[in-house]
């Protein structure tokens, strides 16, 4: 199994017309690993590059984010926290890293204190006041 930063994980994602020779590479490199690693940060950084590069909207996002999931090539860092955040995100309107956060933090069983109206919404997050 190899590990990928984002830049190759979104070209295993994206038919990136813009970069030809890099989605051959990458793709050359998926088939020879068979498995890649997908380390937390990488998850976070994939859906900031999607929105602000690519201009996903967030279903565009969030079916990415699944493909992820269902995908035997891809082993998510912390899977449950990654699918507690999809969830959230899919339904609430805080960013994904947030509910990132908040997964790792009621995994912990920490109480997670925010200014972040959007993700204090949800009863199991403070707004601090």
């Amino acid at each position: 199994m190899i590990a990928v930063d984002t830049n190759i994980l979104v070209r295993l994602l994206i038919d990136d017309e813009s970069s030809p020779e890099q989605m051959v590479l990458a793709k050359g490199l998926l088939k020879k690993a068979r498995q890649v690693f997908v380390p937390q940060i990488v998850q976070i950084e994939l859906v900031w590059v999607l929105e602000s590069a690519y201009g996903f909207d967030k279903s565009a996002v969030i079916t990415a984010l699944k493909h992820l999931q269902k995908s035997v090539v891809f082993v998510l860092q912390h899977e449950t926290q990654f699918n507690v955040a999809v969830i959230h995100f899919e339904n609430h309107p805080a960013d994904f890293s947030d509910y990132l956060i908040l997964s790792a933090c009621l995994e912990n069983k920490h109480q997670l204190f925010t200014f972040d109206k959007k993700l204090a919404r949800l009863s199991s997050v403070n707004l601090l006041k």
